[in-house]
């Protein structure tokens, strides 16, 4: 089948570019986030084409004045991976690797947005990411990671929210491959086994650099995949850090993160030390991620789309609410100086986890 696309040369096999292998789980997906240094307000943004389920979704999100406001929408994708749009959302590369805009313009929900994402650090490519079920891999995927700041224009009911650099900082990703999206498995493996996964990403903003960490630990607590980074801003320097590791302290009775220590190595063998303080938690299934209905790569019609509120004084702690992004303080330490910063902390904790105390799928 040819498409826009194929007018492009970016063919990586000898079939048209619509064709992108056996599993029906291929996702291909623009992630971003942005919020305000004095912790006010956080956005975000997904937009994901599922080549071999012919669908494409899209969601934003906005937590403003303790609610969080959620636009999703879907549609059949036509083959199509270039019209980088669903129903009241787009987005489009202005300049590849640099500058992305983020439009929408929901009627319905008197939420509309003109954004640019402006990258102010290199795209960093992470380790390739490998999970299993058994002896089935579940996820095999690609990711690259930007930081940067934002410009433009969102209004929500009738208020006006001005976007601007010295103010909104974030992140942006893209990632691309094979991970459970769509419908549930008819046939997982046998014997079944309990899930789990353990996911902690901070991306963090400095005045000069910026520094990334993320861990994803096995229910004992070993990391099988970990990334540690500082880049510098508007420069080409970057540092790799090893010997990566963290101390995690809860909130009583829940699996959300109290406080997170973080230590590691830089290249003269010396400590850096981050420690981190969530503050204000987004819920990201306003973005799609575990939403019971409106989950990443299910069917919902030809061109459908819906919006919702979450009351942000409230605290669910049950799926879909367990995957979460907090606003939080950071503190760097290295070499007897401390720099303060702002930072995203995720969490998504499913399953046992020895370190933890987890034993169970949801246990607290």
């Amino acid at each position: 089948m040819i498409t826009k696309a194929d007018d492009y040369p970016i063919h990586q096999k000898p079939s048209p570019v619509a064709e992108v292998g056996t599993s029906r789980n291929f996702y291909d997906r623009y992630f971003f986030n942005g919020y305000s240094k004095d912790d006010e307000i956080f956005f975000g943004a997904v937009l994901c084409v599922y080549p071999n389920l012919n669908i494409m979704d899209a969601a934003f999100t906005i937590a403003y004045q303790d609610t969080q406001h959620n636009v999703r929408a879907s549609r059949i994708l036509n083959s199509e991976r270039l019209d980088t749009f669903v129903g009241p959302i787009e987005v489009k590369v202005l300049e590849p690797l640099k500058k992305l805009q983020v439009l929408v313009n929901d009627k319905d929900s008197g939420i509309n947005a003109d954004i640019i994402f402006n990258g102010f650090t290199e795209v960093l490519q992470e380790p390739q990411m490998y999970l299993y079920d058994g002896p089935r891999k579940t996820m095999d995927t690609c990711r690259m990671v930007q930081h940067g700041s934002w410009t433009g224009q969102i209004k929500i009911e009738n208020n006006k929210i001005d976007i601007n650099p010295e103010k909104f900082v974030g992140t942006r990703d893209r990632s691309w491959g094979v991970r459970p999206v769509g419908a549930y498995d008819s046939q997982p493996p046998v014997p079944m086994s309990l899930p789990q996964f353990y996911w902690l990403w901070n991306p963090a903003h400095f005045d000069d650099f910026t520094t990334q960490f993320h861990f994803v630990d096995d229910s004992e607590g070993n990391i099988v995949n970990g990334h540690s980074i500082l880049q510098y801003k508007n420069k080409r320097e970057k540092e790799t850090f090893s010997d990566l590791e963290k101390t995690v302290e809860y909130f009583k009775g829940s699996r959300r993160v109290k406080f997170l220590e973080i230590n590691a190595l830089d290249k003269n063998k010396d400590n850096i030390n981050l420690k981190v303080t969530p503050k204000t938690r987004v819920f990201m299934c306003g973005l799609g991620y575990m939403h019971q209905e409106w989950g990443h790569g299910h069917f919902k019609g030809e061109n459908e789309r819906t919006y919702d509120t979450y009351n942000l004084s409230e605290d669910p702690h049950d799926p879909p609410f367990l995957h979460i992004q907090s606003i939080s303080d950071v503190t760097l330490l290295r070499k007897e100086k401390i720099y303060d910063g702002s930072c995203i902390l995720e969490e998504l904790i499913l399953g046992p986890h020895l370190p933890s105390g987890f034993k169970d799928l949801f246990d607290r």
